[in-house]
């Protein structure tokens, strides 16, 4: 059976070289819109976002603030993407001088204020992330952004972790949602680090290989029912 050839001299394209060209630009084209949907996506709703739960901001700073000493806000330091540094907002859950202990929350941790263990069960604690993202530090969906003393240890497919942005959830907080009832209070980091992480990593490699738009907006949706769900 004959090749068909389309054009003349130097210009000659094989139809079979025709077709790739033309999936070559049909990805490309696909690439794009999956880029700059998620970049208006996480601009637009972490902007809306922090408008609409801004009176819910507000009663939780007031209750941080009269439930214990320090402020309102913790910035942690964690390795975004490409290994930047950056610091990740959440409501202080804890009392002053906590980070100076384990990185890990256990199960009963006394560090815990009593407003701190309720807005963490809740997951309250997550909403000034929306800052995160709104200065595109972090997007919505993404691999959870880790300590920098975890990620400079990535070697081989976890390294696949850091060519993301960070989100606010991916698979392994669905997986991993009630983590501190995991986590024993003897040695937390330890524990962390044996039993949990590497399952953790596995499913953020999951999501970079495997990531659509679509496919972001069904986590975030599983993450909602998820979150209501809890007792």
């Amino acid at each position: 059976m004959g090749v068909e050839v389309f054009g003349s001299g130097k210009y000659k394209l094989t139809k079979s070289m025709k077709t790739t060209k033309s999936t070559n630009f049909s990805n490309f084209l696909h690439q794009i819109f999956q880029i700059y949907s998620k970049l208006i996506f996480d601009f637009t709703f972490s902007l809306v976002g922090l408008i609409l739960v801004a009176p819910l901001l507000i009663v939780i700073g007031i209750a941080i603030k009269a439930n214990s000493d320090g402020p309102i806000l913790y910035k942690g330091l964690r390795t975004g993407r490409y290994g930047k540094p950056f610091y990740i907002y959440k409501f202080r859950s804890m009392v002053i001088g906590a980070d100076k202990g384990a990185g890990t929350t256990s199960r009963n941790d006394p560090r815990l204020t009593s407003i701190g263990r309720y807005i963490r069960k809740y997951k309250l604690d997550e909403f000034p992330q929306l800052l995160n993202v709104l200065k595109g530090e972090m997007s919505f969906v993404g691999p959870r952004p880790e300590l920098p003393r975890y990620t400079e240890k990535y070697q081989g497919k976890e390294l696949l972790i850091l060519t993301v942005k960070p989100g606010i959830t991916d698979y392994s907080s669905l997986q991993f949602s009630n983590l501190n009832d995991l986590i024993c209070d003897s040695e937390p980091d330890k524990y962390f680090e044996n039993n949990i992480l590497s399952a953790k990593n596995r499913l953020r490699i999951k999501y970079v290989e495997t990531r659509t738009f679509a496919g972001d907006i069904k986590l975030i949706i599983l993450t909602i029912f998820t979150v209501l769900r809890i007792k």
